[in-house]
């Protein structure tokens, strides 16, 4: 039975790791997959999905404004796959969240889809709020403060290494940008000292 899955968490958590390895296990027993990834992020390469760890591969990207039911409905047509693989989810909107839903309902496709749930202010992503109304299933993928707590937040540094407060919600970036942080430690970055 297909299903829409989301699996979130905070920045260098494993996602897309995670995300290459189950695509990878499909393939492994000559299922093929489709990958999607957000065509703006090209840290690992346009039409890319890297891992920190080294790993990585190509992807179809999708972009604002993209029917992705049409997308993953044509694409399947030319060549039939098992499963559906997003990276940066949060950067979907609520209605290609919702064209994922009709993949899944209605082409009878799983869809994996794996990105942040908050930004560096706390609040959700349009993606992530969407998925979190309409996924079948979801898995928080763990990562740890530095402190040893669950990191469940994350904080976006500015030039002179302080955590900014402000800003446009979307800026790339990875380890040099942004940490990831239980919520006191996050508290406290931004100024609300813990008691």
């Amino acid at each position: 039975m297909a299903k829409l899955y989301f699996h979130y968490s905070t920045m260098n958590a494993g996602k897309s790791t995670i995300l290459l390895q189950a695509s990878h296990n499909y393939r492994e027993r000559g299922m093929d997959t489709y990958l999607l990834t957000a065509q703006f992020d090209k840290r690992a390469g346009e039409g890319r999905i890297g891992s920190r760890i080294g790993i990585g591969a190509d992807a179809d990207t999708f972009a604002e404004g993209d029917d992705l039911f049409e997308k993953i409905r044509a694409r399947h047509a030319a060549a039939a796959f098992a499963c559906v693989f997003v990276d940066e989810a949060q950067f979907l909107s609520k209605d290609q969240v919702w064209q994922l839903a009709r993949v899944v309902d209605d082409l009878r496709i799983p869809i994996m889809c794996y990105g942040l749930r908050v930004d560096f202010r706390g609040e959700l992503f349009p993606g992530s709020s969407a998925l979190l109304a309409l996924a079948d299933e979801m898995r928080e993928v763990r990562t740890i403060c530095h402190c040893g707590k669950k990191a469940t937040m994350v904080v976006r540094r500015g030039a002179d290494g302080r955590a900014l407060q402000d800003g446009a919600q979307i800026q790339i970036g990875g380890n040099e940008t942004y940490v990831s942080l239980c919520r006191r430690h996050w508290r406290a970055e931004m100024g609300d000292t813990p008691v």
